[in-house]
């Protein structure tokens, strides 16, 4: 039994702060550099949120190769009864992609810092500047499929009745009125709602408590596939989280999003 069973995947800044010396904890911080050195959750561990992609045009938000996984998971000790607490600066979305990560590597024992650090911050809660020591070990992943949608799934489940595709990226980028690949628009059958729309601003960028009442309004129901992407499944990490937040049971990243299908010569395209 750890300190984090009874737990659910969403923890308020009180149920971590009263956990950070639990032996099985791998908190991640997912900020940046300077705001890492500045100041972090005592205890945390530094990721560049860029080691969490390729990061190769056309679709640099395709996953990583496996020994590049395997070298950032080294250095974070993985361990298979390691529990994973994850938090951005940014209202979750690079948290939700590193929590889509976790799922790629078969591990399911992770929780995200409701609100991130700002909530923390709203708590006067500590910080610390001590950097934990660099460790490098080795380590051999098995990767999963399941979580991902590649273009060609996709592709093959447009239409079906059974299928939501949630686009979290602006609505000028969805109209096709901002175009940041070959083509603007987007997937046929995808509903928009941009991802920072899912945060509360007055609960310290929290995800929106009303969130399952806004998803079923626009069709994005439990009974559906869910297929989640932005332009390089950032901002589609928080959505990803969210879904998996609300135990939708079948949930996928498309990891290439519009820098893929956007650049892709056979793709269907609405606008």
């Amino acid at each position: 039994m750890t300190a984090f069973a009874e737990l659910p995947l969403l923890i308020e800044p009180a149920q971590l702060a009263s956990r950070l010396d639990a032996p099985e904890l791998i908190l991640v911080d997912l900020t940046s550099s300077a705001r890492y050195a500045a100041g972090h959750i005592p205890g945390a561990r530094f990721v560049d949120p860029k080691r969490t992609q390729l990061g190769q045009p056309p679709a640099p938000g395709l996953l990583p190769e496996q020994a590049q996984l395997e070298q950032l998971f080294g250095e974070l000790e993985h361990n298979p009864d390691a529990v994973y607490v994850v938090y951005d600066d940014e209202g979750g979305g690079w948290a939700g992609r590193f929590i889509w990560l976790l799922d790629v590597i078969g591990h399911p024992r992770y929780h995200y810092l409701d609100g991130g650090l700002h909530a923390w911050l709203a708590e006067d809660l500590p910080l610390s500047t001590e950097q934990p020591a660099a460790v490098q070990q080795a380590l051999s992943l098995t990767l999963s499929e399941e979580p991902t949608a590649s273009r060609e799934y996709l592709q093959s489940r447009l239409g079906a009745p059974d299928l939501a595709i949630w686009d979290a990226r602006s609505a000028a980028e969805y109209r096709g009125e901002k175009v940041l690949a070959q083509r603007g628009g987007h997937i046929p059958g995808a509903v928009n709602l941009e991802w920072t729309a899912s945060m509360d601003q007055a609960r310290a960028l929290r995800i929106r408590q009303d969130m399952s009442e806004i998803l079923s309004a626009l069709g994005i129901s439990p009974d559906k596939e869910l297929i989640t992407h932005c332009q390089t499944h950032h901002r589609s990490g928080l959505t990803y989280l969210i879904a998996k937040a609300l135990g939708y049971p079948r949930v996928k990243a498309y990891a290439g999003s519009w820098g893929e299908w956007g650049n892709h010569p056979d793709t269907p395209i609405e606008q």
